[in-house]
């Protein structure tokens, strides 16, 4: 054998061997100590990125959902406005018409009296049967 490799044989080599083997196992553990405090460093750099960006995220996502709510809201008021601009052109027509038509009516009424007075009594009949016939 020779003077490099240790002589399991003799009681002195044997215990330099395992002294050997704790001082391997000892800075084993030591390495595997500073990997694992490594790796909870870097897993809570992770996490306070990965918090940011989620927070990040969120705020862009508030925001587009304001703009979108706001530019909805515009487009409904808008097209509120129109509706009521319309509805009141609408009554603002129908008045009109209602005028007109109540104008004719008063002139018939004034050129041929009795045709009128014939014709409202008529009309009254029919609305009495008609509110007759409900009960």
């Amino acid at each position: 054998m020779s003077s490099d490799s240790p002589n399991r044989d003799s009681p002195a080599s044997s215990r330099a061997y395992s002294g050997n083997k704790e001082h391997i196992g000892d800075a084993t553990a030591d390495r595997l100590a500073k990997d694992v405090s490594s790796l909870r460093e870097d897993m809570t750099k992770m996490h306070d990125i990965l918090s940011k960006f989620v927070s990040e995220a969120g705020g862009h996502a508030a925001r587009t959902a304001r703009s979108a709510s706001q530019a909805v809201a515009s487009r409904v008021g808008s097209t509120a406005s129109g509706l009521a601009n319309t509805g009141a052109e609408m009554a603002s027509s129908a008045a009109d018409q209602l005028k007109t038509f109540a104008t004719e009516l008063e002139g018939i009424a004034r050129k041929n009296p009795l045709g009128a007075l014939a014709g409202a009594l008529a009309v009254g009949i029919v609305i009495g049967l008609i509110v007759r016939g409900r009960r």
